[in-house]
């Protein structure tokens, strides 16, 4: 029912969506026997989940590597921790929910649920121990050597003790609350990623000996400073200080344990007949998710190891023991210390020359920039603020403009776009956003952002039933003497003043009218209920994004075989979708080279002989997420190239609203064509995917950002 909302499909055989292709080109039908052929090749697929954990891997290697600064591969260690936790809440917790309710059925890599999980098990367990012997024989030692020591309690002298002693007296024995466990007290309840230590007392005048929980509480550092960049574990100094938890008793044991849980959420809509109150009911389920992962000190004892895997229900393989501390997302209060010589060099984004001031301080007016060229934005390095920010916010204040439409998946906690929407409803402007709510784990902070902007009297939708709003969209209504022009804004990322400083994104700022009025329309066919059978520049998912880029791999093949220049480059976050797969996998038969830039999960086999010995698979990682989408193609000499939110996955295609815009101009295009060269370039620094789906470290010359923010720092200064 949702789909019905969206445009619908069109012929798959004919130009559609403005791909450009020539007729002749565009014609070309894949032969079923050619399809038949690649069907049968049963283990073309790599398992999806498997390949994340050799995405964490790479994320793992990049702590292990002397050549980068210190505190930055504390980060790595701080960054894996905070990714395996995740693909534990979500997608193990999701395997074991297939499992459990018998839709175990068998993934197109061949593999049944149980086989994956225990597969997960196995590698996720030798990758969390790696992680840890990484920091105490690795980072830790470095750090030390600088200057930054983590200690445990036995190394603290007397002076440091004694700091520790009054921060427990003074602000962490208030907020403590020891749990016992007996007949009257059952075994608490063990929230998510909670830091706990299980703590086994005696009563010496019974001999009796009893346990209880102590949760270690979140909301202080995770590590304790003491002076001169010494630091240690929170729990080491509760676990010090337990006698004046349980006065009068024996104080025996005390192990750290920490345990994670299925914390994903679904939310039935069509039951709820209020999104948001159905959603904050299923926020509150999410906290009693049954647990996936139990991570105990290697020093726990059998006895309290038993009772812990018997009152969490949990099996034995689904226990990891490690040497301490636990927990090292706390590392990202490590590697934010002020030792910028440890660090990567400091980098400021800049202004893109074309919104830059000329002649004074005051901002350039946007709306005449953009009047007179296009603006193609690259961040982290083009900075958000002095772009997508400052649109948004002149559109707010400008009497000229009529209206504001726009997306929010997720935001940052003090949104200066959220409050540039609600300045303009204020100054009496139209404004629209259409809020989703269901982004995981931003749940709760995007229900208080449409409550915020329902009071401000926003107009707030939250998209179609079924599915998540997931494209990056704005757009301005404004009336000028010429009549009204509409601006809009089509990007890679989110809405986020925060984190494009740190994800690699792009955007397009384009007055272009048929762009205009295909976001236009989007924004109609998502707010109410409009009609429109297809967009001239745009790829819309649920309906064409999948079938308009595999009708674009088969132009290539036509290109290819009529003798014109062809190729194939994407990059994107994940390549899944079997579909696209199999249509990558005709290209490279036919002889199309393909060049795939993928930084996370990838399905595809680069390499077999027969089946894709013309695609080649590469992933960048590095100081900045990569995270723009780009489709770009040779089409026969006059490339073509689509930018936009969709990843290639099932959910992406299938159940999100995403967006792909095709660039507006061959100098667009050229520009995303060097990033591209650059990033495939054999002198630039990179994984490598092999056919059995190991990803290989290719040392190159080039470091592809840090290339990237010399260019940058030159178009500044020249």
């Amino acid at each position: 029912m949702a789909q019905e909302l969206l445009p619908e499909s069109v012929d798959d055989t004919a130009p559609q969506n403005g791909t450009g292709a020539p007729t002749e080109a565009a014609s070309y039908v894949p032969d079923q026997a050619d399809l038949d052929a690649i069907a049968e090749v049963e283990d073309r697929f790599l398992d999806r989940e498997l390949s994340w954990l050799r995405f964490n891997q790479r994320v793992l290697e990049l702590a292990e590597d002397t050549d980068l600064p210190l505190l930055e591969r504390a980060r790595y260690l701080a960054i894996f921790a905070s990714n395996l936790d995740e693909f534990f809440m979500v997608r193990v917790a999701g395997l074991k929910r297939r499992i459990a309710t018998g839709l175990a059925v068998r993934a197109a890599s061949g593999k049944m649920p149980r086989e994956v999980l225990e597969t997960i098990w196995t590698q996720a367990g030798t990758l969390a121990h790696r992680h840890a012997a990484t920091f105490r024989d690795l980072v830790a030692p470095a750090l030390r050597a600088e200057g930054i020591e983590l200690v445990r309690w036995g190394d603290l002298d007397r002076d440091e003790q004694r700091v520790c002693k009054r921060l427990f007296r003074d602000r962490v024995f208030p907020v403590l609350t020891p749990l016992a466990v007996d007949p009257a007290h059952p075994f608490p309840y063990i929230s998510g990623l909670s830091l706990n230590l299980a703590v086994v007392v005696r009563n010496p005048r019974t001999n009796k000996q009893h346990f209880a929980r102590v949760k270690v509480p979140s909301n202080f550092d995770r590590f304790v400073a003491l002076g001169n960049q010494r630091f240690v574990p929170l729990e080491d100094v509760i676990g010090a200080h337990l006698v004046r938890l349980f006065p009068g008793m024996e104080v025996l044991e005390a192990h750290t344990f920490r345990v994670t849980r299925n914390e994903d959420v679904e939310v039935e809509e069509d039951d709820a007949e209020n999104l948001l109150a159905a959603l904050e009911k299923e926020l509150l389920r999410r906290k009693f998710g049954p647990p996936v992962r139990l991570e105990v000190e290697e020093s726990i004892t059998p006895a309290v190891l038993e009772l812990l895997v018997s009152e969490l229900d949990i099996s034995e393989e689904e226990v990891v023991r490690l040497p301490g501390p636990l927990d090292l997302r706390g590392l990202h209060g490590i590697a934010d210390l002020a030792r910028e010589e440890l660090k990567y060099p400091a980098f400021v984004p800049s202004t893109h020359p074309l919104l830059a001031e000329v002649e004074s301080s005051a901002p350039v007016d946007v709306f005449k920039a953009l009047r007179r060229n296009d603006v193609m934005l690259h961040h982290p390095y083009d900075s958000f603020a002095t772009s997508v920010q400052r649109f948004i916010e002149q559109a707010a204040a400008d009497p000229h403009v009529l209206a504001i439409k726009q997306t929010v998946y997720r935001t940052s906690g003090d949104s200066p776009i959220i409050d540039a929407l609600i300045d303009a409803a204020d100054a009496g402007k139209q404004v629209l956003a259409l809020v989703e709510i269901k982004a995981r784990f931003d749940e709760q902070a995007n229900i208080r952002w449409a409550r915020k902007l329902e009071q401000a009297g926003c107009h707030v939708v939250y998209g179609l039933v079924g599915l998540k709003t997931h494209c990056k969209l704005a757009m301005v209504v404004r009336d000028e003497p010429e009549g009204i022009r509409r601006y809009t804004h089509i990007g890679t990322g989110n809405y986020n003043s925060k984190t494009a400083r740190m994800y690699e994104d792009l955007g397009l700022l384009t007055t272009n009218e048929t762009i205009g009025d295909d976001v236009a329309h989007l924004f109609n066919n998502l707010s109410g209920w409009s009609r429109k059978a297809r967009y001239d520049e745009l790829l819309v998912a649920p309906d064409s994004v999948r079938s308009g880029l595999t009708d674009q791999i088969h132009a290539e093949i036509a290109h290819h075989r009529a003798g014109r220049p062809s190729g194939i480059r994407f990059k994107v976050n994940s390549l899944v979708d079997e579909q696209v797969i199999d249509s990558l996998y005709l290209a490279s038969r036919e002889g199309v080279p393909v060049e795939l830039f993928i930084r996370g999960i990838c399905a595809l086999r680069p390499g077999v002989p027969g089946l894709s010995e013309n695609i080649t698979v590469r992933s960048i990682l590095g100081r900045f997420l990569e995270h723009s989408r780009i489709f770009w193609f040779g089409n026969g000499g006059q490339p073509v190239a689509w930018i936009g939110s969709a990843d290639m996955m099932h959910r992406n295609l299938d159940r999100r609203v995403e967006v792909l815009v095709r660039l507006p101009t061959a100098a667009n295009v050229a520009e995303v064509g060097r990033l591209l060269d650059e990033a495939f370039a054999d002198t630039t620094e990179a994984w490598v995917l092999g056919p059995d789906g190991d990803w290989v470290r290719h040392r190159g010359a080039v470091h592809f950002q840090e290339a990237l923010i010399a260019t940058h720092r030159m178009r500044r200064h020249g």
